[in-house]
């Protein structure tokens, strides 16, 4: 087995790999997310992403701009709005991720609305193009997961097909491991970082995460997170820790863990009757303040262990 590890957008990835020719491929693999990180990186001013976010429209120079636009209008759509990489402009007014908030006015709030909603896009696989000047893009949650699948398509081209792929969380398991077994992953507990809630098996399937580890805060001997529905522009509390998704790919994974984060137990289990193809692991906290897990019934069979 090879193993490669190294880092990219800002975090570290971890890869194996069974290749007959017993190949690195690190040099490859290092230039492909190089790449993708000039396309779609919130962070480079010189990035696809940001050149498109200070224009009214450009012509798409990477193959990895377009691949997105098209699955964030689907999760977009199926979420009724719950997923929408248009939300920058909240993000930044809320100064989120940072140690304190900035609350910001109703009639702020109703101003930077009319700049959230996916449907002020417009793409083709030549173009993209907005309806407002100011509208911008954030595909934090979803790129990571696309370039996951990325390289799991690079293996594959290379004749690879059992193989692990890990690049800041997000997972895609192809295959099995020596003799048969699974490839095993875990689930950090949200509040031990550094400990796991639960391993899982994964073979021919991608599990993503969704948790504002940072942005905890306690409440009557509660924890809860901060988040922003992209639909209300509120700064909301949920008391769900993590939302993790297990998906035919990662690029879907990512997208939905983001959506069922802003959705909530509730109608997150609601979604999934609907939905054979994804299944979820949610860790949140009950009144009494128990660390609670909910497994759906399409990976109960995968789940090794449990320790609340």
């Amino acid at each position: 087995m090879v193993s490669i590890n190294g880092t990219a957008q800002g975090t570290t990835y971890h890869i194996k790999y069974f290749d007959v020719q017993n190949r690195n491929l690190k040099t490859h693999i290092d230039s492909i997310l190089t790449e993708f990180d000039k396309s779609l990186s919130l962070y480079r001013e010189d990035s696809e992403l940001s050149l498109f976010n200070r224009s009214h429209a450009i012509r798409l120079t990477t193959p990895y701009f377009y691949p997105v636009l098209v699955k964030s209008k689907e999760v977009y759509e199926a979420t009724e709005g719950m997923f929408d990489p248009t939300i920058l402009p909240l993000t930044e007014a809320y100064g989120f991720g940072a140690k304190k908030t900035n609350p910001i006015s109703d009639i702020a709030t109703d101003s930077i609305l009319s700049l959230i909603g996916f449907g002020q896009i417009q793409f083709d696989s030549i173009m993209v193009s907005k309806n407002k000047e100011h509208v911008r893009l954030d595909f934090n949650g979803i790129a990571q997961g696309y370039s996951v699948d990325v390289i799991s398509r690079f293996l594959e081209e290379k004749n690879i097909n059992r193989y692990m792929v890990e690049i800041g969380g997000e997972i895609f398991c192809k295959g099995s491991k020596n003799e048969g077994s699974p490839w095993i992953s875990g689930i950090e507990n949200p509040l031990k970082p550094g400990s796991l809630v639960t391993k899982v098996t994964l073979q021919n399937r991608a599990m993503t995460t969704a948790g504002n580890y940072r942005n905890h805060f306690k409440k009557d001997g509660l924890v809860f997170n901060h988040l922003i529905n992209p639909k209300t522009g509120s700064m909301e509390q949920t008391s769900l820790l993590s939302v993790t998704v297990f998906a035919p790919d990662a690029v879907s994974a990512d997208a939905y863990d983001t959506a069922f984060f802003v959705m909530g137990i509730e109608k997150t289990k609601a979604f999934l009757k609907t939905r054979k193809d994804l299944d979820v692991f949610l860790v949140y906290q009950n009144a009494s303040g128990k660390l609670i897990t909910y497994a759906s019934d399409g990976i109960k069979d995968f789940i090794q262990s449990v320790s609340n």
